[in-house]
């Protein structure tokens, strides 16, 4: 499946937001070279749930505390979407966030396989920035199918994690994994 991917990750990365462009030079005068383009992708797990419903949790005091530390994180970043399955400790994981950039959080299901959900964001999205908040059992699939590189399951006890998969215009991708 990874393979049918790269040919429509391709074709959907033509406009992105700017990298460094190289100079070309014509008729011995440097002139700016065609910018290249690029899409990022931030995935986290939603942060720490109370016990208040074993069905649909909501934040505990150290998840809205975590919550609030991700909109920091990512406060200088020009996000296009937010994305979060449709649970209560998911949206309110993306809430502050959303509340900092003015936008809606949408809903995906958690149970569309990795590889479609991937695909219909590099289609929808390409040349933005995107936030998605999903559980320790996708979240290690979901950026596995962003990026095309391989991640390690996550356990029930690790939050904070940030992904952020950046992908150049030609294709490239490049995974950096910190704390927030």
């Amino acid at each position: 499946m990874r393979l049918l991917l790269l040919p429509l990750l391709l074709v959907g990365l033509t406009g992105c937001a700017l990298l460094q462009p190289a100079s070309t030079s014509v008729d011995g005068i440097a002139q700016p070279a065609e910018p290249q383009l690029e899409t990022t992708f931030f995935v986290v797990r939603h942060a720490e749930k109370a016990s208040d419903d074993p069905q649909d949790p909501s934040l505990d005091a150290d998840g809205e505390a975590r919550a609030r530390a991700l909109a920091e994180a990512l406060a200088e970043v020009p996000l296009k979407a937010i994305y979060s399955t449709p649970t209560r400790r998911t949206r309110a994981t993306a809430a502050p966030v959303a509340a900092d950039k003015a936008l809606e959080v949408r809903d995906y299901d958690p149970a569309m396989p990795a590889s479609e959900l991937a695909t219909l964001l590099h289609i929808r999205h390409a040349g933005d920035s995107v936030l998605l908040v999903g559980h320790s059992n996708t979240v290690p699939d979901i950026v596995t199918a962003l990026c095309a590189c391989p991640v390690e399951a996550m356990t029930e006890e690790e939050y904070g994690d940030l992904f952020r998969i950046r992908i150049a215009s030609g294709g490239s991708t490049k995974l950096e994994r910190d704390r927030f």
